[in-house]
This record gives C-alpha cells, structure tokens and sequence, in this order.
C-alpha cells in the first residue's frame, strides 16, 4: 500500500519504478524505457549529454572566484560574530540559528521549484549558466555526484559571497552600540549564508549511494540535513514536489497546503505561462 507525505504518493516500489535508481552501482544507468531504445535517465540520455556540453569556460571561471570569494568572507563574518559575543545571548543565538537553517530550507526550496519551473536554457546568461544544470539534474540525476567541490558549490558560494559582504559591510562600519542592538539578526543572516552556501553539497550527498563518510549518513538518518530517501520522492516525473533540498523539514507542511501548486497556479493565470514546459523539452530529446 503507498504511503502518503504531505499528499505526495511516497511508495517505495512506485518510487523506484518512476525514478532513477542511484543506487544501481553500473554507472547509475537507466534501462531503455517502453517506448523504445531512449533512455529515461542517465549520462547516456540525448538531452543530459547535451547539457552537459554547455558547461563552459565562463561559468567555471565565475565558480572558481564565488568559491575563492566565499570562505574568507564567511570566516571574518564569524570572527566578527566571535569577538561581539556575549554569553547572555547564547539562547538567543540558538534560535537564530535554528531560523537561518529554516529560512535556507525555505529559500533552497523557492529558488529549486523557480528554476526548475520555469524559464529555458534559451534565456541569456541565466538559461545556460544557472538553469542548465536544474535541467541535466532531472534527466541524470548523478551527474552532480561526478561533480567536482567547485562546480556542485559555485553558485550557491555566489549567493552567499553577496550577502557576507554586506555583512562585512555592517560589522566594520557600524558602532559597537549599533552591532550589540543589531547583532541577533547578525548572526541569523549569518547561519542563512552558511546553510546556503551548504545546500547544493548537502543536495550531493543526497545522491551519493557510495562511500559517503559516517557522520553524513548519521545527520541524513536523523533528518538534520536532507536524507536520501526523502529527496527521491522529489526525482519522480514530473519533479513537481519536495523541492526544499538542505534539511527537507519544510517539504511535507509545504505540500500539505498545496503551497507550489497553488503559486504556480496564480502565475499560470497571470501569464499563461506553462509550468515546467521547458524541463519536458529536455526530457523528450534523442539523438
């Protein structure tokens, strides 16, 4: 009998027969499917090996510099943090953290259900540099375990190179009183940025089937950040559900208000504008 998360059909067998199966040690390959010789998923698949080809020069450049930029930033943010702490807002600091990684759960979640949505790979400079890879991720879903730390993290380092500036900004040009009044908020923007930054890694190990160290298996057990299982209910076609991908802890009270479903029926009524039609393109190709 299929069990239900938050109305999504979460049967295992039906999971794995409308899913890749990553856990398939042989290169994660994708029996051809019931129309014929085209493959469902995988590396092989006409539209994967295509977008995988787009990857360019350009884009890997901007990740090496979001990367490079990324850490030293995050660091003098935390020093910051460290050298203004008080010991009397040590709760206080607990909860602001709790609501920056529930805040990056939600924001993981709005910008995977945007991208993979709508737009197309045809959009200039954002359809081959920041939607290409949600259409690969769909059609091969491993493809992001054979990436390496700079392409998997550019794009979220990017984001979050954005906002540690600004607070770098803060903390060097505001009063001592000004940070003490304004230092919880300080440090949630800080545990966003840091979730943020984490996300698409944390999104990896959610594929990887193979070698994963302990303690990422023992936080993906205890649902501290997204656990395998959880997430393949998301990799079932059409990829409509399950989008919030660095804890997963927003996708079942998300979907048992129906919440991307009715966003995308509002903007469907505003614009005609049909939802993940260019992700279905992609699915559909053959060499």
């Amino acid at each position: 009998m299929a069990t239900s998360e938050g109305g999504v059909v979460a049967d295992p067998e039906y999971i794995q027969q409308n899913s890749m199966p990553e856990d398939d040690p042989n290169k994660n390959e994708q029996p051809p499917s019931v129309e014929g010789n085209l493959k469902r998923w995988g590396p092989q698949h006409a539209g994967a090996k295509e977008l995988a080809n787009l990857y360019s020069g350009g884009k890997r450049l901007q990740e090496i510099l979001s990367v490079g930029l990324c850490f030293p930033l995050l660091a003098v943010t935390f020093w910051f943090l460290c050298y203004h702490f008080q010991w009397d807002n040590s709760l206080a600091i607990f909860l602001s953290a709790v609501a920056g990684i529930v805040a990056a759960d939600f924001f993981s979640g709005l910008v995977h259900w945007g991208a993979d949505t709508w737009g197309s790979i045809d959009v200039p400079v954002v359809g081959k540099n920041f939607l290409r890879p949600f259409r690969e991720h769909h059609i091969d879903p491993t493809a992001i375990t054979r990436h390496d730390f700079i392409e998997t993290n550019g794009d979220n380092c990017l984001l979050t190179v954005v906002v540690s500036a600004y607070q770098v900004y803060n903390f060097v040009t505001l009063s001592p009183l000004e940070i003490h009044n304004t230092y919880m908020r300080q440090c949630f923007i800080f545990f966003l940025a840091f979730f943020v930054m984490l996300t698409n890694q944390i999104h990896k190990w959610s594929h990887t089937y193979f070698g994963l160290p302990r303690w990422v298996t023992f936080l993906q057990d205890c649902h501290l950040i997204l656990p395998r299982r959880h997430h393949r209910i998301h990799h079932v076609s059409p990829h409509e559900t399950y989008y919030c991908i660095t804890t997963g802890w927003l996708n079942y009270p998300l979907e048992l208000v129906n919440f991307w479903c009715r966003l995308e029926e509002a903007i469907t009524a505003v614009t005609g504008a049909k939802p993940r039609a260019d992700d279905m393109i992609w699915a559909k190709k053959s060499d």
